[in-house]
């Protein structure tokens, strides 16, 4: 890959916190309920099963287990093969396109037609999958494969048992083979579904398949022979939930250092729509030249220390960098005021200095300006704090090395760097706003002739125009 400049964010935020900005939540899925936890947790919302229209017809048959995938690929179409030439429909379920084409090249070589749906063609994938129900039918189909498609059964099919669902592996969340297994016995239609594992799938390592690899070892069993049992299947739904309650932490733990950021993000981002809605922001600017002039005096006239401790020059090379001259005010003068008295003459002079470049340019021309300055600033330093989150984020892990929680850590820090970048927004902007009547004198003490040294060419003589 061609290597390149690092990209900046330039807003983020989670799943869940977008979702949790609306006023109203809600959702209806036929596959919430093993989630439940999740919903309520993170929304605040219960899962209410809503009966089925029909009674369930749907036989779900346990799992069949073998020693190897080979095996179970093996057993996946020779169950194909005998429903198929019943005339019943069928419809293979795979967790992954390579999956789907080593079982359609099996199908192939035992003589099987068959459709094969990989989610790349949406709108003729719904129409294949809607006609999966239909006799003779045998459709293979990852899981995000035209989901949400209604399948009808054909003239004869209830007859033969339905649609048969057959499923080459477990997933690791319960919720996507429920999925699977609704694609049949629908409105109280007959259909059956059924899961082929074999001890080299993923799940079933997590499950531990060892301890069942020396079961069937003792038993002499061949390969293509399977384990069949409830409990069996029972106790992979155990390693499921146990891996969907990993997942839910995970994204739990995101969550939680997101909210941190959210409370930030609110703050800002209502800061920003100040910006833009069609207000004032002189109280604002007043508010912050206010800010700005008692803070320098506090830090340079502390009035715990003696006046013969103050640091008069370094207040006074502070304030030039905003409004303050030798014209106006130095050092030595500063010398012949009280504490309190100097900080009055310095409000004073502070917003007498922002008014004259109001009044330069004109309110309604000045009023467009603060706002241009002030989200342009806005924005700059909003990009920097996320990139200083990010990094923050990426490293804050290691405190716990130190017998310290990270969150908590990572709360403490995240808030001091939000006051600093509160901060640095008010000082861009004053100092942005002060500096407009200096730029403006020196462009009129300094004019530029830009046609200086500008060679004439006959070619880039424009026609006349007539303006109306």
């Amino acid at each position: 890959m061609k290597v390149e400049r690092e990209s900046q964010t330039l807003a983020s935020i989670t799943f869940q916190n977008y979702f949790r900005m609306y006023k109203k939540l809600a959702g209806m899925t036929g596959t919430a309920k093993t989630e439940e936890k999740e919903f309520i947790d993170i929304y605040g919302l219960e899962v209410l099963p809503i009966p089925p229209n029909k009674p369930l017809a749907r036989v779900d048959l346990p799992d069949q287990i073998f020693k190897t995938k080979a095996a179970k690929y093996r057993a996946v179409v020779r169950n194909a093969v005998e429903r198929h030439q019943t005339g019943q429909p069928i419809l293979i379920g795979t967790t992954s396109i390579t999956q789907s084409e080593e079982l359609s090249d099996m199908l192939l070589r035992a003589g099987v037609p068959h459709k094969v749906l990989n989610a790349k063609h949406h709108e003729k994938e719904a129409e294949i999958v809607a006609n999966a129900g239909q006799m003779g039918m045998v459709t293979i189909a990852t899981n995000m494969a035209g989901r949400g498609t209604d399948i009808t059964l054909g003239e004869g099919v209830p007859e033969l048992g339905g649609l048969a669902i057959l499923g080459t592996e477990r997933h690791e969340s319960r919720r996507i083979d429920n999925q699977l297994r609704g694609r049949a016995g629908r409105q109280g239609d007959p259909g059956s579904s059924q899961f082929f594992l074999s001890l080299e799938d993923d799940l079933m390592r997590i499950f531990g398949a060892d301890n069942i690899t020396g079961i069937m070892d003792k038993l002499g069993m061949e390969e293509d022979e399977p384990i069949e049992h409830s409990l069996i299947t029972k106790s992979i739904e155990r390693a499921q939930k146990k891996v969907e309650d990993h997942n839910y932490n995970i994204r739990k733990y995101v969550l939680e250092y997101d909210d941190v950021m959210n409370q930030q993000r609110e703050v800002l981002y209502e800061q920003r729509r100040r910006i833009l809605r069609n207000e004032s922001l002189r109280d604002t600017i007043n508010e912050m030249i206010d800010k700005l002039v008692t803070e320098s005096v506090d830090a340079y006239a502390d009035e715990k220390l003696y006046p013969e401790e103050w640091d008069y020059e370094g207040l006074y090379k502070h304030l030039s960098q905003y409004f303050l001259t030798e014209d106006i005010m130095t050092p030595q003068d500063m010398e012949e005021y009280s504490r309190q008295e100097l900080l009055e003459r310095l409000l004073e002079i502070a917003h007498a200095e922002y008014q004259d470049r109001v009044d330069m340019l004109g309110d309604a021309m000045f009023g467009q300006l603060e706002k241009a300055i002030m989200l342009r600033v806005v924005d700059n330093k909003w990009m920097e704090h996320l990139d200083n989150m990010d990094m923050l984020r990426e490293g804050i892990g290691l405190r716990a090395y130190g017998q310290k929680n990270p969150l908590v850590e990572y709360k403490f820090e995240a808030f001091d760097m939000f006051q600093n970048m509160i901060a640095a927004i008010q000082d861009e902007t004053i100092m942005a706003l002060y500096k407009i009547r200096a730029q403006l004198i020196q462009e009129i003490e300094e004019p530029v002739d830009h046609l200086e040294g500008a060679q004439p060419h006959h070619e880039d003589v424009l026609e006349p125009q007539n303006i109306d």
